[in-house]
């Protein structure tokens, strides 16, 4: 079917909720921040928890929600990654911003208005430590005139000074029943046709998020047109198929080490990326039923020192033929480690 007609605008912006009490699984800490906007004393706060789960979107739905468009771009200082945040940034932007007094809280246009600025910093988990340091003492000095909200993905990178002094929310990652019903309602608005085997392969995908199940979804309407296949979803998203995965396994299985030499070559040369691999190697070792949990043990000790060294720049090829002998070794049980003689 050729390809239909597009809006330019991100699906992710579009469809992205305008109100707390629409983000998605998340009802413990939907219902708490509720009950906060509805006083309008928000506290420091620390929102951590996987990609593509709702902690950016929360965050702007509450200082939407209490100052309004007007006063939103006087009252709300957002940076993330991608702006320089340094420690001088800290002791200059985000302090002179943070240290302004701003009017008495007065209602404006249905919306609260609070006494206080909010300062969201987002992916807080990338900063330095010297720049959270810094923000120690400028969240306590300016507390009664400005609210930060820290977002992360990894919470055990915050310093504990930072996030002993705020609210921490944990957002999950979606469970495959929320994923679909919110895919499904895009589809929808979008007049998309999407079969029950795509919506499953989308959702197992995207591993909980949501933001990168509607940006693969997005892109293969615009490469296949509105009736999407569950394979055009696996080409859009950079997921190796599932058959190259088990035709892998199987020729570890088969103690040939020039069979599985070759298998390495043509993975190789279709161009699919080796930590992917890994990672899906991981999934289905895991979950085989012929395979010992000893041998589980030392294939996945390998795939983890392979994931390491691709990390640190090793080539792709030599490290997946490692991952492969010692599969086959693992999975023939033959001995970890080969003694030689002199």
């Amino acid at each position: 079917m050729a390809p239909v007609l597009q809006s330019s605008q991100q699906w992710v912006e579009k469809y992205r909720p305008k109100q707390v009490k629409d983000v998605a699984h998340q009802e413990e800490v939907v219902r708490v921040l509720t009950n906060t906007l509805q006083t309008s004393n928000c506290p420091h706060m620390l929102f951590y928890g996987p990609p593509g789960t709702g902690k950016t979107t929360t965050a702007l739905a509450i200082a939407h929600q209490l100052f309004g468009p007007e006063l939103y771009k006087s009252r709300v200082l957002e940076l993330n990654a991608s702006d320089d945040r340094g420690i001088n940034v800290v002791r200059t932007k985000i302090k002179d911003f943070a240290a302004v007094a701003v009017g008495s809280g007065q209602r404006q246009g249905g919306y609260p208005c609070p006494p206080f600025k909010i300062i969201i910093l987002d992916e807080a988990d990338s900063m330095t430590e010297d720049a959270q340091n810094a923000l120690r003492r400028t969240m306590e000095t300016y507390s009664k005139v400005s609210r930060f909200f820290f977002i992360c993905n990894y919470i055990s990178r915050i310093i504990e000074p930072l996030a002993s002094r705020c609210a921490k929310f944990r957002f999950k990652p979606l469970s495959e029943e929320i994923m679909s019903s919110r895919i499904l309602h895009i589809c929808k608005e979008e007049r998309l046709n999407l079969d029950a085997e795509a919506l499953s392969t989308l959702s197992s995908i995207s591993q909980g998020d949501l933001r990168r199940a509607i940006t693969y979804l997005q892109s293969a309407v615009r490469l296949f047109g509105s009736s999407i296949s569950s394979k055009d979803l696996i080409s859009v998203s950079g997921v190796i198929p599932q058959e190259i995965v088990k035709a892998f396994i199987v020729t570890c299985k088969s103690g040939n080490f020039d069979v599985a030499n070759k298998e390495v070559n043509d993975i190789i040369a279709e161009g699919y990326p080796v930590s992917q691999m890994l990672y899906q190697l991981l999934e289905v070792v895991v979950e085989a039923d012929d395979v010992s949990d000893e041998q589980k043990a030392r294939i996945c000790k390998k795939l983890a020192e392979a994931d390491k060294c691709l990390v640190d720049g090793a080539d792709e090829y030599l490290q997946l033929l490692d991952v492969a002998s010692n599969t086959m070794r693992a999975l023939c049980n033959m001995p970890q480690e080969f003694s030689y003689e002199c």
